[in-house]
């Protein structure tokens, strides 16, 4: 056998201490990136490639399969369609962060604050690109982080546009945890801040995710006037007192608009 027909190893660690659900799910994840390596593979190649017994890979496949990430015909097996949607998903995120980028830069340069997009990641809000700005006291937000949606500017950015029974199941009926004296704790006020957001078109995080921080969010529409994804500029309080709101908001909403623009989306 050489080594490239030698079933690959894994790096090593302790299993006893994890869960059997984490470890089931991990080996079907190597069965599927085995899938697209391999392109096509009878069991028993996939078995081998994945360091797995034939009876163990066959189940894991099977369950892929029913799930649509796995396609089985005369014995070979290859990834199925649902892999192709997941794919197209992060394409289209890819493709999101290059189109606001651009805009995002120009908002920074105009503003000197923080700029910031995020998208929906229930029960939070998933900040994927930021650029920061230029003042003495920046606000930073890692890439990947993610934030709950209930008292973000970008949380409500993303769910004022939605049904209240679709913002139900995507917060929760509440009481949810306080950060600040400020954050709202009820879905009652919750759904009626909502209401202010759709009315203004912008969204305000007004100190209710740290003390001493605001935030003013817009939201960015795709194909069929759905809100697909927020911007937001993030400033301290001192800098984004009452009377720059609706300035900043209306900055913010004409590089919303362009975006949306160059993404083929529209407002509903």
């Amino acid at each position: 056998m050489s080594k490239a027909d030698e079933p690959r190893k894994r790096p090593g660690r302790t299993r006893s201490a994890e869960p059997e659900a984490v470890r089931t799910l991990e080996r079907g994840l190597i069965v599927l990136r085995v899938l697209g390596e391999q392109s096509a593979a009878t069991l028993s190649e996939v078995a081998r490639f994945a360091g797995l017994s034939a009876s163990t890979t066959y189940r894991l496949l099977q369950t892929l399969r029913q799930q649509g990430f796995a396609h089985e015909e005369a014995g070979i097996w290859q990834v199925g369609i649902q892999t192709f949607v997941t794919g197209r998903a992060y394409a289209e995120l890819d493709g999101l962060v290059a189109t606001a980028k651009r805009q995002m830069e120009s908002l920074v340069a105009e503003t000197g604050e923080t700029v910031n997009l995020a998208v929906l990641q229930a029960p939070d809000v998933m900040y994927v690109h930021q650029v920061e700005g230029r003042g003495l006291m920046r606000m930073f937000t890692q890439i990947g982080a993610r934030s709950p949606l209930y008292c973000t500017g970008a949380g409500k950015a993303l769910l004022a546009w939605r049904d209240k029974g679709d913002v139900a199941d995507l917060v929760g009926a509440g009481p949810y945890p306080a950060f600040t004296e400020r954050t709202l704790t009820s879905l009652a006020a919750y759904q009626a801040e909502l209401a202010e957001v759709r009315q203004l078109g912008y969204a305000l995080d007004n100190e209710e995710r740290e003390d001493g921080v605001r935030c003013v969010a817009v939201p960015i529409y795709g194909a069929g006037g759905t809100v697909t994804a927020a911007m937001s500029l993030s400033a301290p309080a001192s800098r984004l007192g009452d009377e720059r709101v609706g300035e900043l908001a209306a900055t913010l909403q004409a590089a919303a608009r362009e975006i949306t623009v160059r993404l083929g989306g529209q407002r509903a």
